[in-house]
C-alpha cells in the first residue's frame, strides 16, 4: 500500500509529513521502535497500513530481568507477519541493575542514562548495521517512535519530524518520526481494540504504562502494583537501594515506604 494513499482514512490520527511520504515512496526503511507497550503497538498497527511491508522493520531493546515477562513474545504476536524483528541488547551484556550499582545511583529525569545506554544506543547500532546490510533502501531510514504529547510537557514539546544529524552521514539519511504524537491514551487503546488485538497483559493487571517494571518515571500506584506483581524483582530493587544509598524515586523515599509494600524475604517469593 503506497504512502500516496489517504493516510487519514487508513490510519486516523496519524501525522505523515510530506517529506516522510516522499521518503517512503522512494523506498526508505521505516524502523518501528517497539517497547511492547500500548503506544508502540498502536503505532505498529497504523504504520502497517500505509508503509509497504517490505520497507518495515521492528526493533526492540530487550532489558532482561527488569523487562515485563512476555514482552518480546507480545511484540512478535502483534506485529505484521513477514516483517523482521531485530533485538538490540547492550553490547557489554551488563544488566541495568548492574549498571546502576556500578554508578552508585539510579537514573533520573535529567540523567536518563538507562535510555541512552540500554535502549537508544543499542537500537541505533542495530539500525545502522541493518541499513548497511540492505542497500536496497538507499541509505534512507525513518526511525518511528511512539512518544505522545499528552504523556508529559517534555514530550509535548518534541518535534514530531526531525532530521537526526548525529546518525546522518554522506551515505545515510536518517529521520526521527513521532507518528502518533497527537493521539490520546483513549485513542491508542481504541486503535488496538479495533485491530482485534489486546495490549500487553501488564495493563490488565493494573499497570498504566509499560517500560521497566520499576521505572524512575513511574507513579506511586504503578510502583506499588509492580511490587505486587513482581515480588522477587522488587526485593532486588529494595536491596540495591540499601547497598548504594540511593533511591529509585526522586522523592528520595525508599521503595517500601513509597509503595507501602514490604520486600519479602529471599525464601518467601518466586523469582518474578
Amino acid at each position: 500500500m503506497s504512502a500516496r494513499g489517504d493516510a487519514h482514512r487508513l490510519a486516523p490520527g496519524l501525522c505523515v509529513p510530506a517529506q516522510c511520504r516522499g521518503l517512503i515512496e522512494r523506498g526508505a526503511l521505516v524502523a518501528i521502535n517497539s517497547s511492547g507497550g500500548k503506544d508502540s503497538q498502536a503505532m505498529t498497527i497504523l504504520l502497517s497500513r500505509i508503509v509497504p511491508r517490505g520497507q518495515i522493520l521492528v526493533v526492540h531493546a530487550p532489558l532482561g530481568e527488569v523487562e515485563w515477562p512476555g514482552t518480546v513474545e507480545h511484540i512478535e504476536a502483534t506485529m505484521p507477519p513477514g516483517v523482521p524483528l531485530i533485538l538490540a541488547p547492550i553490547a557489554s551484556g551488563k544488566t541495568l541493575l548492574e549498571g546502576i550499582e556500578a554508578r552508585g545511583r539510579f537514573p533520573d529525569s535529567a540523567r536518563r542514562y538507562c535510555t541512552a545506554g540500554w535502549k537508544r544506543g543499542p537500537i541505533e547500532r542495530e539500525l545502522r548495521r541493518y541499513l548497511k546490510a540492505h542497500p536496497r533502501f538507499g541509505g534512507r531510514i525513518v526511525s518511528a517512535m511512539g512518544m505522545r504529547a499528552d504523556e508529559s510537557p517534555a514530550r509535548a514539546r518534541r518535534d514530531p519530524w526531525k532530521r537526526n544529524d548525529r546518525n546522518s552521514r554522506a551515505d545515510r539519511e536518517w529521520y526521527d518520526w513521532l507518528p502518533i504524537h497527537g493521539l490520546t491514551t483513549a485513542e491508542v487503546f481504541q486503535i488496538i481494540a479495533d485491530a482485534g488485538q489486546s495490549p500487553h497483559w501488564a495493563y490488565a493487571a493494573g499497570m498504566s504504562r509499560l517500560s521497566c517494571s520499576f521505572c524512575i518515571l513511574a507513579s506511586r500506584a504503578d510502583l506499588a502494583r509492580a511490587a505486587e506483581l513482581r515480588p522477587g524483582l522488587y526485593r532486588d530493587y529494595v536491596a540495591l537501594e540499601r547497598r548504594i544509598g540511593h533511591t529509585l524515586s526522586p522523592t528520595r523515599v525508599p521503595l517500601p515506604a513509597l509503595t507501602g509494600v514490604p520486600a519479602a524475604p529471599a525464601d518467601a517469593d518466586p523469582r518474578v
